[in-house]
């Protein structure tokens, strides 16, 4: 790990320590752009998060607190998650998606939520104890080395996560590591849909606001293949482009950066593709 690395994640851990506190604390989170949609109000969140593709039913079947309004889209929505399949979130947070990933488990299978953000992990440990989620666990790492076992995940999800790692293809790699053979990829994220100027990429406020990271998406998948994925598909959503421009108003941030769904697959046992 490169010292210019490190001090990436450390300055993404701080930013969004400071959400998990707000959010513990009812007020607002203090990072001035961004998916940090935490707020005093819940019905504000509510409203953020029915803007990215969840119902209002998702945002109230899950613990209060635990929706801030962070994210980019709605990955349950491309997971097609089944009964008895263990799901693996990277950077879980306050474990929103991990808790509507159990709810489509029935009660079987297992959530395993990964975040590197320790306030973040308090903050769901205590939204899955007081709602017995008991198929739901949270462990703290960071998603370039989860700490996961290999070939023990049937699907992955994350939500506008990845763009904030400097290292995106390790978290590629390994993603590969912990998924069972077949298994799939259901991510919703941030891509550039041009170029980024310097000034977009040295911007710290817009790097923890998940813009400054994003990666355009023949570099995404060329990643990814050199992974070992197949079935590569990235689908940009247009409709994005409403909601990422109140992220950074007066930027025009919305010319650069689109959420998109991200979808891959590891090669099952029998494949015999190159």
């Amino acid at each position: 790990m490169s010292v210019k690395e490190d001090q990436i994640r450390q300055q993404i851990r701080e930013s969004y320590s400071k959400v998990a506190e707000a959010s513990n604390d009812g007020g607002c989170c203090g990072v001035e752009s961004s998916c940090c949609g935490v707020s005093a109000d819940d019905d504000i969140n509510t409203i953020v998060s029915t803007r990215m593709g969840y119902s209002e039913e998702d945002v109230n079947s899950t613990p209060v607190g635990a929706d801030m309004g962070l994210g980019c889209g709605t990955p349950k929505a491309i997971a097609s998650i089944q009964p008895h399949e263990t799901v693996l979130d990277l950077g879980s947070g306050g474990g929103f998606d991990c808790f509507l990933a159990a709810q489509e488990l029935a009660g079987t299978g297992k959530v395993i939520g990964v975040d590197m953000t320790p306030v973040m992990l308090s903050k769901a440990r205590l939204n899955a104890e007081k709602s017995g989620f008991a198929n739901v666990e949270f462990r703290l790492g960071e998603i370039e080395y989860l700490p996961v076992a290999d070939e023990s995940v049937d699907v992955i999800i994350s939500n506008c996560v990845i763009n904030l790692s400097p290292n995106k293809a390790q978290v590629f790699n390994d993603a590969f590591r912990v998924l069972k053979a077949g298994g799939r990829l259901a991510i919703s994220d941030v891509v550039a849909s041009a170029p980024l100027p310097d000034e977009i990429k040295n911007d710290k406020v817009l790097l923890s606001g998940c813009m400054a990271g994003a990666s355009e998406i023949e570099e995404l998948k060329k990643m990814m293949a050199d992974s070992g994925f197949i079935n590569i598909v990235i689908t940009p959503k247009d409709e994005s482009r409403s909601f990422i421009k109140d992220w950074a108003p007066g930027t025009n941030i919305e010319d650069f950066v689109i959420s998109a769904y991200i979808q891959a697959s590891k090669p099952s046992a029998d494949c015999c593709c190159d």
